[in-house]
């Protein structure tokens, strides 16, 4: 969706929407009658996504009205609720048949960073993955595809540049996402993210599987060897901070297809473990982010792509491999394969950058969404200030996150009596002993978080800003945790 700014509405376009606070009327539309009139009607006051819509005869040309509620102007969660009243507005005429719509904020009473989020909203809602369908109804296809924003309040260009990026990372990692694993597999994540990033300025760095073997990350290709897709390990540096300054390093899981090999899963839902790469998507999509807004700050996104296949070469429940860091680990069940994965990406990203800090995302274990469902993704830490950080980044940002704990007692459930851990403990506890177990792959002294966000990339329902299916969780938490936190 393209948005354009605009001292003066284009006269050929027939819709035209306002952004309507909670009790202030339709503003200067308040003295055409039947527009006032029709809204009191319907009883639209303004609540946060409210939406009212009349029509109107002007020199003899039809006029499509649209009023959007943004609710009370003092609430807590005013950036949300403009982002979801703009939301409100794609969700409601991106398949009406009209091609552009008229956005006048000349009556909104909003700050810059506020329109920008109403738009953000707006483009937000207005992702489908349509590619492979064939047969949608000329009803049923997109049709808006342009924004005309007029009477914006000065300021709003350069906070919409910004926001821009985000949505542009949040888009590419629903595109990841949501793509079949017969197309998306590591090497073809690799090229997408090649040409995403292509002359941005961004250092890209891809390891096969002869240089894994070589640097000893048995666990991540133990992981793989079952597939006929070869693992990859993906890292993006962006170096837009001070010389010489530590950099922040990200680290996804890019399962990009989990049957759960040997330990098979159950055939019902398995389709929906194209997902199981939602940890790297995220990654991969905040970095997109960061790079297109230039951000001022060192960082690293480190992504481990395999798939994990059922094979006479797949490893087996009771295998011991080998990590990159030495130590070893008794693989009692194929299906928890993400930490073997994460253990050697962390390992290698903290040998490779020395990062000032450390953070993981991973579609990780189905205990998580038991835990907390998919309203909050679950935060693990090993440093107070980095979980508050991360947890005012998710609120700030709507990816909002809840921290569960860490303790030595855990520990015990996944020592195993024949190698230094096995690589899953008892049914309970069961998000919490795959913290533990990435948590011996973390340097002494280095702050990192595991973020578990198994319910949180995929959603059988549309939410405020997203259709349903993939919801690009994490972009916009990473990214506001490197304004906050790395850019200051």
């Amino acid at each position: 969706m393209q948005i354009h700014f605009t001292a003066a509405a284009p006269a050929d376009v027939r819709l035209h929407a306002r952004v309507v606070n909670q009790g202030a009327g339709l503003g200067n539309l308040d003295a055409v009658s039947v527009l006032a009139e029709g809204a009191a009607a319907s009883q639209f006051a303004g609540r946060v996504g409210q939406l009212f819509e009349g029509f109107t005869h002007t020199d003899a040309t039809l006029r499509r009205n649209a009023f959007v509620g943004a609710g009370d102007r003092t609430a807590a969660e005013r950036r949300a609720n403009l982002e979801r009243a703009g939301a409100a507005l794609t969700a409601k005429y991106l398949v009406s048949g009209e091609t552009a719509l008229v956005l006048d904020l000349s009556d909104a009473a909003l700050s810059a960073d506020e329109a920008a989020a109403v738009l953000l909203g707006l483009r937000l809602r207005g992702w489908r993955h349509d590619k492979y369908r064939t047969r949608l109804a000329a009803d049923k296809k997109p049709s808006l595809t342009t924004v005309h924003v007029a009477g914006a309040p000065e300021g709003t260009e350069a906070a919409w540049q910004r926001e821009a990026a985000v949505a542009r990372g949040v888009e590419f990692t629903r595109t990841l996402v949501a793509e079949p694993a017969n197309l998306l597999y590591p090497a073809t994540f690799v090229a997408a993210c090649e040409e995403a990033f292509a002359g941005t300025g961004a250092e890209i760095t891809v390891l096969g599987e002869a240089e894994m073997a070589e640097l000893g990350m048995g666990a991540l290709l133990g992981v793989g060897q079952g597939s006929e897709r070869e693992s990859k390990l993906l890292a993006i540096r962006w170096n837009g901070g001070a010389s010489g300054e530590k950099p922040t390093v990200f680290v996804g899981k890019g399962v990009t297809f989990d049957t759960g090999g040997i330990s098979l899963k159950p055939g019902p839902g398995m389709e929906d473990m194209k997902w199981d790469m939602g940890g790297a998507g995220a990654v991969a999509g905040a970095m997109l982010a960061l790079v297109t807004r230039k951000a001022k700050a060192n960082i690293v996104g480190v992504m481990g792509l395999v798939e994990n296949m059922p094979d006479g070469k797949a490893q087996r429940p009771g295998d011991i491999v080998t990590t990159m860091s030495g130590q070893t680990v008794e693989v009692l069940n194929t299906d928890a394969e993400g930490r073997l994965v994460l253990c050697d990406a962390l390992h290698w990203a903290q040998e490779q950058y020395a990062p000032a800090r450390i953070v993981d995302l991973a579609t990780l274990t189905g205990a998580m969404i038991i835990s907390l469902g998919n309203e909050h993704g679950g935060m693990f830490a090993n440093d107070d200030a980095l979980a508050e950080q991360l947890t005012a980044a998710g609120k700030a940002s709507g990816d909002k996150l809840w921290r569960m704990p860490l303790g030595t007692e855990y520990d015990k459930l996944i020592d195993s009596p024949i190698a230094d851990m096995k690589n899953i403990g008892p049914r309970e506890a069961g998000s919490i002993t795959a913290a533990q177990f990435l948590q011996r792959f973390v340097r002494e002294g280095t702050p990192w978080a595991h973020l578990d966000i198994a319910g949180m990339v995929w959603s059988n329902k549309p939410g405020a800003t997203w259709d349903k299916g993939a919801t690009g969780y994490g972009v916009r938490l990473l990214d506001q945790f490197v304004r906050d936190v790395v850019e200051g």
